[in-house]
């Protein structure tokens, strides 16, 4: 009857919502540490968690000190393995309870891959990890699966079941991050009896593979096992209640247990623009784009007034060594007379266009260059390479250009014209063409044909000549004898 008097004191307080009575348990007996409760370190908490730095910082307003919830603490990363305890001595309420622990301890915990991840180990006197640390990764499948869990009945193979998480839950292929992530692993072993298998030593290993050991007891649990199993120090990884019906609430306890502080989140940085979490409860100042940490390492000062956008420049803003800044345009542009804004100007009517032939004026100040006809504009987008000579009406040929390509030419005459030795005059041909025959050339009767034909022009010549000469000759024989 004695032995049950804790627990009826504590219904009767829930009866009669009452603050519970001081009952001696266990843990105030002589030469127990009262446990539970969370020191300064050696715990998850104190080890370095990364965490975002802040956008603006937190007020910390209606915080309380020991209040650690969503916006003042982070749940670090953890590999965490929940081992429990389901022999006979655990009757199926009391097993949901313990289900219901384990869910309300992954509510306070930030779920998924590159946070913490969670697997449990269900034993008796059988071993069954239920899911691995890589099964799960969203908080409401892990959950449903927790739901989901039976219990297996007789025994209490403890050791066996811390053996099973070290060499088959906390490995790498079981979803397990390894050394080089610097993850934590921890492993909350639950529990209502005595160890019927040797726990000191398996837990000795687990410890020096780097695996946290915290033991829950319940009601009739062997304080001494727990205090082998766990970790050290003991007060801040050995915990004991007296049923199963309030196990639920080390569920804040853990939260605690597994809570980084954020000093950003409670509002006490004093930093002026931002606050970083360092972890360990540390943090550090950070200035907004445009802004340099003073000294103090809490207040910014303007370093760049272009950055913070209010400038009011239109196109460019130049930041200036003063801290001042002034404003310019885009190429083709002018800055008006507000010095913020800018007017298209027509670069071709300036004359700064670059181009060889023919400045094109466009939209919005911008230019392109053309060529004049008979070239072409070369890729610099700038110069003209001629492309026909001929169409440029300075080759010079008194008749007909002929283009060659590649920037060539040569001339040629009309018809009845032949091409003078300067090669781009023209002479008619219309006496030596009336005499050329229009039989083959190539033939010999047709040249001997040109032959006599020249010879009966050059002989009615010669006869001509003679009638002309003997003409003047009587005409001078006759002034002389007058």
């Amino acid at each position: 009857m004695l032995r049950h008097l804790p627990g009826l004191l504590l219904l009767l307080w829930q009866l009669l919502l009452l603050p519970p009575p001081a009952v001696p348990g266990p843990l105030d007996r002589p030469g127990f540490l009262r446990l539970g409760t969370r020191g300064p370190g050696g715990s998850p908490g104190r080890r370095p968690a990364p965490a975002a730095p802040t956008g603006t910082p937190y007020s910390g307003a209606g915080q309380h000190g020991g209040a650690r919830g969503a916006g003042v603490c982070k749940s670090m990363p953890l590999d965490l393995v929940f081992i429990i305890d389901s022999s006979r001595s655990v009757r199926p309420l009391e097993f949901t309870k313990v289900k219901t622990f384990v869910s309300r301890v992954i509510d306070t915990l930030d779920i998924g891959p590159a946070d913490t991840r969670v697997a449990v180990v269900n034993y008796a006197s059988t071993v069954k990890i239920e899911f691995h640390l890589q099964t799960h990764l969203d908080k409401q499948s892990l959950k449903q699966a927790v739901a989901r869990i039976t219990p297996l009945s007789t025994g209490t193979m403890s050791g066996l079941a811390i053996q099973t998480a070290m060499d088959e839950a906390f490995t790498v292929e079981a979803g397990a991050r390894g050394p080089a992530s610097n993850i934590p692993k921890v492993a909350i072993i639950v529990t209502d009896g005595r160890p019927q298998d040797q726990v000191n030593e398996v837990a000795a290993r687990a410890q020096a593979s780097g695996i946290e050991l915290y033991a829950v007891g319940v009601d009739r649990a062997d304080m001494e096992s727990l205090r082998m199993m766990a970790s050290e120090p003991l007060d801040e990884h050995v915990f004991y209640v007296e049923t199963y019906g309030v196990i639920e609430k080390l569920s804040s306890r853990f939260q605690e247990t597994f809570c980084a502080l954020d000093p950003c989140a409670l509002g006490t940085h004093q930093c002026q623009h931002v606050c970083v979490s360092d972890g360990e409860g540390k943090h550090h100042c950070e200035c907004s784009q445009g802004y340099s940490l003073n000294a103090d390492k809490k207040t910014c000062s303007v370093i760049n007034k272009c950055a913070l956008n209010t400038h009011g420049c239109e196109h460019i803003c130049v930041n200036d060594r003063t801290g001042s800044y002034h404003c310019e345009c885009y190429e083709g542009y002018t800055l008006n007379e507000d010095r913020k804004t800018c007017s298209a100007q027509d670069q071709c009517a300036l004359g700064t266009h670059d181009c060889q032939h023919i400045c094109v004026n466009d939209r919005a100040g911008s230019h392109h260059c053309e060529c004049y006809e008979g070239y072409t504009l070369n890729e610099d987008k700038k110069t003209c390479s001629v492309r026909n000579q001929c169409a440029l009406d300075s080759h010079g040929c008194q008749h007909i250009c002929v283009n060659d390509g590649a920037a060539s030419y040569h001339c040629d005459c009309y018809t009845g014209y032949t091409l003078n030795e300067d090669k781009k005059t023209c002479s008619a041909i219309a006496e030596a063409r009336r005499l050329t025959s229009t039989e083959d050339a190539c033939a010999c009767g047709a040249t001997l044909a040109f032959q006599d034909k020249v010879s009966s022009y050059l002989q009615r010549l010669n006869t001509k000549l003679d009638d002309i000469l003997e003409k003047l000759q009587a005409n001078e024989y006759g002034q002389i004898h007058r």
